[in-house]
């Protein structure tokens, strides 16, 4: 594009527009400014003529396009940039305005596709999650656009979930959609504040307790009994988590590329806090995955499905079953604290239990110092596996009582 001060000046009509030549691609683009009228003129590309007027707005310089040139006359363009040269004499910015008719016409679901392609490196499970809050529990917002979603709304939307779904599924809903409109906001000037707020305000949030469900020490050995006359996938899925603490999507997306067993590590290049994690294999596990690796043909899944080709996404139907035969109730995460609960108790580091769990540790300063790689934590992981091999291996409750009856 030529220099400004060597920008072409010319009488813009109908037959001047006509002759102005369009340059190549690699010359960028010609701006012809009008002799007439100050600040309009006509940008031309390779491909396109079009309008545009130029002006000041608080002593910055702003820059309009107005039309192309084979769809408007250069009469009515001149109007137009008559009119919004005035308005920006009054201090009007026509961006700003134009800000404001984006945010004003941004629906929720283009707000949710705006998160996802500005955070590529979420976690495919948080990528889900947000999906399905958009697709179970907001289907009718989807079309409505963000900026028009009141505090009423959202506390009555909050309510319902509450009553079909529950509070955490209400609560974690809201999360989401807190998170891609604070989002949105901060893409545009002026926005609405967040309704999400009335939650806050009308301490609408529900109160959660996390969790402590683990597995007994002394219903370990039935528990794992249980599992070993399960069939092949559902035992090892369970195997895989208490020999672990990985979380059931990091189970079930485990690909043998990243499985070493001649160094005996486990790489996941992607984790729920987005961090990559580089862990040890217990022996336990090492001739565990060496077994399936030998059936594995040529699926890149450790735990493949049979039927999509993809990996295995449902767990319920097998947990169900293992509830049912050993009545003792548990969850995948369930796992994920009994690893842990065993870990401390063999007063393992605290640092070693956070980077075996893949917790972050950003508040302290001294674990930043700390390299904890799979090598180091090979000892601590070892010391884990033998003592979840001597407790399942232990005498059941049943045994006991059977042992001690006259």
């Amino acid at each position: 594009m030529p220099k400004n001060n060597h920008i072409p000046k010319i009488h813009i009509t109908k037959t001047a527009i006509e002759k102005m030549q369009h340059p190549s691609k690699d010359k960028g683009q010609v701006l012809y400014r009008d002799t007439t009228l100050r600040g309009f003129g006509v940008r031309v590309s390779a491909t396109s003529k079009v309008f545009f007027v130029e002006g000041q707005v608080n002593r910055t310089t702003r820059r309009v396009s107005l039309g192309r040139a084979d769809v408007f006359s250069p009469e009515v363009a001149r109007k137009k940039a008559l009119t919004i040269l005035g308005e920006m004499a009054d201090g009007h910015d026509p961006h700003k305005a134009r800000q404001v008719e984006l945010a004003q016409k941004m629906t929720l679901v283009a707000a949710f596709d705006a998160f996802f392609l500005a955070k590529p490196n979420l976690a495919a499970c948080t990528v889900e999650g947000y999906k399905r809050t958009l697709r179970r529990y907001l289907p009718d917002w989807k079309n409505t656009p963000v900026s028009e979603i009141s505090r009423q709304m959202v506390l009555l939307r909050h309510r319902k979930i509450s009553e079909k779904f529950g509070p955490i599924t209400a609560n974690n809903s809201f999360r989401h959609f807190r998170s891609v409109f604070n989002f949105t906001a901060a893409s545009f000037d002026e926005f609405p504040q967040n309704p999400a707020v009335i939650l806050t305000q009308a301490r609408a949030w529900h109160r959660e307790v996390r969790r402590r469900r683990l597995i007994s020490i002394q219903d370990l050995p039935l528990w794992w009994a249980t599992i070993m006359a399960e069939n092949e996938d559902a035992r090892d899925i369970c195997v895989t988590g208490i020999f672990t603490g990985l979380r059931k999507s990091e189970i079930l997306r485990l690909e043998w590329e990243h499985v070493d067993l001649i160094a005996k590590t486990l790489h996941l290049p992607t984790t729920k806090n987005g961090d990559p994690l580089d862990l040890p294999l217990s022996e336990v596990l090492v001739a565990m995955l060496a077994g399936r690796r030998e059936k594995a043909g040529q699926s890149p899944w450790v735990f493949p499905s049979g039927r999509t080709g993809n990996h295995i996404v449902e767990v319920k139907s097998f947990i169900s079953r293992i509830v049912e035969v050993s009545e003792i109730d548990f969850s995948m995460h369930d796992l994920r604290r009994t690893f842990v609960t065993i870990a401390e108790s063999l007063d393992i580091s605290s640092y070693v239990l956070k980077r075996l769990l893949n917790h972050r540790s950003d508040a302290d300063v001294t674990a930043g110092y700390i390299v904890l790689n799979a090598e180091r934590l090979r000892g601590p992981a070892d010391r884990i596996a033998a003592r979840i091999l001597e407790l399942v291996n232990a005498e059941t409750r049943q045994e006991k009582r059977e042992a001690n009856s006259p």
